[in-house]
């Protein structure tokens, strides 16, 4: 199709199904049995597993979700000769699985750890640049959203300045950024309206019920 190669055009397929694989309704079952749609917030990420089935399978639920965005760009990497352009698709394709998997009726997570995933293999330094903006966040306020949110927006900046050495990245990733960023606050639009009423519960790794 318009001279683009059957293996290219099959990237954000595959990408979107990696994306889409629920690693916390997966890890919350094997740990307790308990559905983690049905307990605490409802959301299948790994904020709510920790919450609903403890700190294991929440720290287990964080890093496969931010496997599954890296997987999906070193595939594009390798399939595509490092283009960015492919890259850059297949991360977002990737996340729009995590948050919209076809399994569970498009009904997904919120997408900071698969996004997380993509950006630290397109920029490290801009990933750990976000993930120190979110750990100052979470504890000075104690709002796992709140971090989300704020690393989310910081980091197309953080990609600029931090791309590389007097070298600002491709519009395509820019561009591509810009969208994650709307689509992961998009996800949060709920968890920003109980931050403005001060309704919002604070993170502990404790089981409990209460809302991501």
């Amino acid at each position: 199709m318009f001279g683009i190669p059957i293996t290219l055009l099959c990237i954000p397929i595959a990408a979107y199904i990696l994306g889409s694989i629920p690693f916390g309704l997966l890890l919350t079952k094997l740990f307790g049995g308990a559905d983690v749609r049905k307990e605490g917030s409802g959301n299948i990420g790994a904020t709510n597993v920790a919450r609903v089935a403890g700190t294991l399978p929440g720290i287990l639920t964080l890093v496969l979700d931010a496997a599954k965005g890296a997987a999906a760009v070193l595939l594009a990497e390798r399939l595509s000769n490092g283009s960015a352009t492919w890259m850059m698709i297949a991360g977002f394709a990737a996340l729009v699985g995590h948050c919209f998997p076809i399994w569970l009726n498009f009904k997904g997570g919120k997408g900071v750890a698969a996004a997380a995933g993509l950006f630290l293999v397109l920029c490290p330094l801009a990933f750990l640049g976000a993930i120190l903006l979110f750990i100052l966040v979470v504890a000075f306020w104690r709002y796992v959203s709140l971090g989300s949110i704020a690393a989310a927006a910081a980091m197309p900046l953080l990609i600029y300045f931090l791309w590389a050495p007097h070298h600002a990245p491709p519009p395509v990733i820019m561009f591509g950024s810009l969208a994650v960023v709307m689509l992961v606050v998009y996800k949060h639009d709920a968890n920003i309206q109980r931050l403005v009423e001060g309704a919002e519960p604070k993170f502990s790794f404790s089981k409990k019920k209460g809302k991501e």
